[in-house]
C-alpha cells in the first residue's frame, strides 16, 4: 500500500482514516449561495469511486448531502404549499421518508404531530420534496420512501438557538420510538434523516452521481 504524502501545509498524513468518501465545503466569508451547493455536489461526484454498487450499477449504497438551512429557497417552496415559516433560526425543518401506502404514511404524520404538539411546538406545514427516479435502479425504485419535509414554529420565546434545537432533538427521537413501537405494518419505512433549525438533509439509495438529478432542489 502507498504511503501518504509527508507533511506539508495544511495537510496532515497523521488525519488519514480509511472510512466513507466525506468532503466539507465553506465560504470562509459566510456568504450564503447556491454555488456552494455546485461545488458540494461536484465534490460529491469525484468521490464517486468510495461508494458501493450491486448487480444493478444503477442502484448505490446511498448519498447525500448536509447543508446549512436554505432559508430563502424554503420560505419559497413553503408558500407554494399554501403555508408560511418564520424567520431563520426560529423554525425546524425536517427531512422525512414516509412509507409508500397513503394511508400508513398519513398515520406517520398523525404520530408525528401530535408529538410535536406534546412538546409544546407547531407543525406548519409538510412539503413533498419534488424526486425523480427515472435515472435510479430497479432496487432503488422499489425501495424508495415518500420524500416529505416536515417545518415545525411556534417555538417559546424563551428559547434560544440550542434549546429550539434539543427540543426538535426530542421531538425526532420520540417519534421514531413511537412509530417504531406502534404495531404499524410499514413503520419500518419510516425514517428521519434530518431534523434541526440549522441543518437540512437530502439523500437516499444512490451512487453519488445521481444524487442532484434525483432531487432538483439542489439544482435551484
Amino acid at each position: 500500500m502507498r504511503k501518504p504524502p509527508q507533511e506539508q501545509g495544511l495537510y496532515d498524513p497523521s488525519f488519514e482514516r480509511d472510512a466513507c468518501g466525506v468532503a466539507f465545503i465553506v465560504d470562509v466569508k459566510g456568504r450564503k449561495s447556491n454555488a456552494i451547493i455546485k461545488q458540494a455536489l461536484a465534490i460529491l461526484r469525484n468521490l464517486a469511486h468510495r461508494g458501493a454498487t450491486g448487480a444493478e450499477r444503477s442502484t448505490g449504497d446511498g448519498a447525500g448531502i448536509l447543508m446549512q438551512i436554505p432559508h430563502r429557497f424554503l420560505r419559497k417552496a413553503c408558500e407554494a404549499e399554501r403555508f408560511k415559516i418564520p424567520e431563520a433560526g426560529r423554525y425546524g425543518a425536517g427531512a422525512v421518508f414516509l412509507p409508500r401506502s397513503p394511508d400508513q404514511a398519513n398515520e406517520c404524520e398523525q404520530i408525528f404531530e401530535s408529538i410535536v404538539h406534546e412538546e409544546g411546538a407547531v407543525t406548519l406545514g409538510w412539503r413533498p420534496v419534488p424526486n425523480d427516479l427515472s435515472s435510479v435502479g430497479p432496487t432503488a425504485r422499489e425501495g424508495a420512501p415518500q420524500f416529505r419535509q416536515v417545518f415545525i414554529g411556534g417555538f417559546d420565546d424563551s428559547l434560544d438557538a440550542m434549546g429550539i434545537e434539543r427540543r426538535l432533538y426530542v421531538i425526532r427521537k420520540r417519534a421514531e420510538h413511537a412509530i417504531r413501537e406502534s404495531g404499524m405494518r410499514d413503520r419500518d419505512e419510516f425514517f428521519i434523516p434530518s431534523l434541526s433549525a440549522r441543518t437540512l438533509i437530502y439523500k437516499g439509495m444512490l451512487t453519488a452521481k445521481q444524487l442532484e438529478n434525483v432531487f432538483p432542489d439542489l439544482r435551484d
